[in-house]
């Protein structure tokens, strides 16, 4: 029982001790530790309203922005909630990922990163194939005619 209530008042924050607050340092330290090494950003935690144009406007006064995108649905055109900003150099990434980490963005707390590569996609998978019988197999869905 004593447990589960050191345990909530750890991350409730009303620790008498300052284990609470080692805990949001070393948090804060881990994530901040990455340095860059490319002058791109990942943006997370956007709201589905945030559009280019004020993706743009909020992250140009920390540099030159070379591009600033919101990734949306292909289907629907909607944001997915995240999006990529690349700046001319890796200075202007880092004072921008150090002010707009854990800020509000269209009344979103929005999370600023340093992009991973791009992992390379496995080569698309040969279409069905049509039997003797002139009947083509899909192995999703099973027999098409």
């Amino acid at each position: 029982m004593a447990f589960f209530s050191t345990v909530r008042r750890v991350l409730s924050g009303s620790s008498p001790s300052s284990s609470s607050s080692i805990l949001r340092s070393q948090w804060n330290a881990v994530r901040l530790s990455s340095t860059l090494t490319s002058p791109k950003l990942f943006i997370s935690g956007l709201s589905r309203l945030t559009t280019d144009e004020k993706l743009r406007e909020a992250f140009s006064s920390f540099g030159q922005l070379v591009d600033a995108k919101v990734v949306t649905d292909r289907a629907t055109g909607r944001s997915k909630g995240f999006a990529f900003v690349t700046y001319s150099t890796i200075e202007e990434a880092e004072r921008a990922r150090q002010e707009m980490n854990a800020k509000f963005l269209d009344g979103w707390v929005i999370f600023v990163d340093p992009a991973k590569p791009r992992e390379p996609r496995p080569p698309p998978q040969p279409q069905s194939e049509t039997s003797e019988f002139g009947i083509r197999t899909n192995k999703t869905i099973g027999w098409c005619g």
